[in-house]
């Protein structure tokens, strides 16, 4: 339980990295990103997990 809550802790750090150093880069993302059909979210997120998976199947080994 400890290391699930450190894992979100982490990615809430990670995901405030960008509006912390650049909030109209960010905004403009968003915003395209909320122009982008269902599709095209699920396949964003299909390949962010995908990429996170692979990232902590490297870390582990």
């Amino acid at each position: 339980m400890v290391d699930l809550m450190a894992a979100a802790a982490l990615m809430l750090v990670f995901e405030g990295i960008l509006p912390f150093m650049a909030p109209r880069l960010w905004r403009e993302t968003f915003q395209r990103m909320t122009q982008m059909t269902d599709g095209q979210l699920r396949f964003v997120g299909l390949f962010s997990m995908l990429v996170g998976l692979l990232l902590l199947t490297w870390i582990q080994h």
